[in-house]
């Protein structure tokens, strides 16, 4: 039960912006997870970070344990209130602060979502480049350490951010970073909040650096005999130097979900999505070199567009891939999970993984952000049938530690969360897990910050 005492106090200074109203809180006890909704005992729609530090000046005092939001579509339980305690929404905090067009760079609330903030950036020739298919928070994308189909080229959210408005376990509000591209100076606190999943503080403005839109831009889809012929060409491709924009393997069940929810007609086999950009000399070379290597490897149909009407279909079918494979299995459920290796390894960890699937007999159609080695499996599973989903967790697992094995990471861009906290000490060692949490109790010594993720504290 919610503290009496903070309650009211919430109530008095947020009238309707504090809520126990049950639709709200199961709500927001739950992202896009397998996970069931877990609810706070109360959220706060925040509209500025002299409120949120308020709250969380305020629950410091009560140890109130606190859950960020921004619109709940993470993978890995972040937001489950595991404790109870306060949500503090952050999507009304959602105003573009600043745009430093000559600089390239520019300061959002942490609740602006990824695609208004490019529209809103779209008159400048500028754009934020990374893209992790959900229309995020700017905020989310920064505590989860997001990534996306543009990694290859511009990086993930790591290499993107420079600098923070945080709001830490006992309210101060703290500044990381500047408007640098880079810099030498101290501790780099920016990096250690960026992927800290709302565990160390609440992320409330990022300072970004843009990029430049390209002159030319085209984008190809070509078929593969096999899972493994696609991921040899993107080993290939990678290896060769190419500088693809995008490089996105989609196996033949994920090309059957598309046809059926897009309406597409492409053939059922494995492809991957390629974009290149540049200038228009540039771009014809990229593709042509890219082309010669995919033929190489049993690559057929390519087919270009260079449209931008045809590009964006092409890739708001890439993002929608999550919605077209639940629809494989009408009524199911997802345990989706990701990972990533080192270039090299790509093609033999996946061909274990579909051995794996295959052997179990589970539906797990498998894309991935293969340029930079990152690939993901969405097990559908029946939500009433507990034996299967142990077997497609141990096979996730198996997964996991493989990757783990070829020196890859259990988490390429979904985070950890309370999902994969199980495969830090094996990926670290127990050194670097004990390390992490005495940053953990050092900024959080009562635990009140999103408490159940990242770090397993005794």
């Amino acid at each position: 039960m919610l503290d009496k005492k903070i309650a009211d106090q919430f109530a008095a200074t947020f009238g309707e912006r504090f809520t126990t109203s049950p639709a709200v809180l199961e709500l927001h006890g739950r992202d896009e997870s397998s996970y069931p909704s877990v609810p706070p005992q109360g959220v706060i729609f925040a509209r500025s970070t002299q409120e949120v530090a308020e709250i969380v000046q305020a629950c410091a005092v009560t140890k109130t344990p606190i859950v960020p939001f921004g619109v709940g579509t993470s993978l890995e339980g972040h937001t489950n209130a595991l404790k109870g305690g306060i949500c503090i929404d952050l999507s009304q905090m959602d105003q573009v602060l600043e745009v430093n067009q000559e600089d390239m760079d520019c300061r959002v609330q942490a609740g602006v979502k990824r695609v208004e903030l490019n529209e809103h950036l779209r008159d400048t020739g500028l754009f934020f480049p990374v893209d992790p298919g959900a229309n995020a928070t700017i905020g989310g994308m920064t505590a989860t350490r997001a990534s996306g189909t543009n990694a290859v080229r511009y990086g993930t959210m790591r290499e993107n951010v420079l600098g923070l408005t945080v709001v830490t376990a006992d309210g101060q509000i703290v500044r990381t970073g500047g408007r640098a591209f880079k810099s030498s100076a101290g501790y780099d606190l920016t990096r250690l909040f960026v992927g800290s999943e709302g565990t160390l503080g609440v992320i409330t403005e990022i300072q970004l650096k843009l990029s430049g839109q390209p002159e030319a831009v085209s984008a190809a889809v070509c078929a593969f005999p096999s899972v493994e012929d696609a991921a040899n060409t993107a080993i290939q491709v990678k290896q060769m130097g190419i500088p693809v924009a995008r490089m996105e393997l989609v196996d033949a069940q994920t090309i059957d979900a598309l046809n059926r929810f897009e309406g597409m007609q492409m053939e059922v086999k494995d492809h991957l999505f390629f974009e290149f950009v540049g200038t228009e000399n540039g771009v014809a070379e990229q593709a042509e070199l890219a082309g010669q290597i995919a033929e190489e490897n049993g690559g057929t149909g390519f087919q270009w567009a260079s449209k931008p009407e045809d590009r964006t279909a092409l890739w708001r079918a890439r993002h929608n891939v999550y919605y077209a494979q639940l629809k494989l299995r009408p009524g199911c459920r997802s345990i989706t999970t990701d990972v990533c290796v080192p270039i090299s390894q790509l093609a033999t960890c996946i061909e274990l993984v579909k051995k794996d699937i295959q052997t179990n007999d589970l539906l797990a159609p498998m894309v991935g952000h293969v340029g930079d080695g990152n690939f993901h499996a969405l097990f559908l599973i029946d939500p009433d049938d507990e034996a299967e989903r142990e077997c497609a967790q141990q096979v996730a697992s198996r997964m996991v530690e493989h990757a783990i094995g070829v020196g890859g990471t259990c988490t390429g861009e979904h985070g950890v969360g309370r999902g994969k906290m199980k495969y830090l000490a094996q990926e670290f060692g127990p050194e670097a897990v004990a390390v992490m949490k005495q940053v953990k109790r050092a900024l959080d010594p009562d635990g009140i910050m999103n408490p159940g993720k990242v770090i397993e504290m005794n």
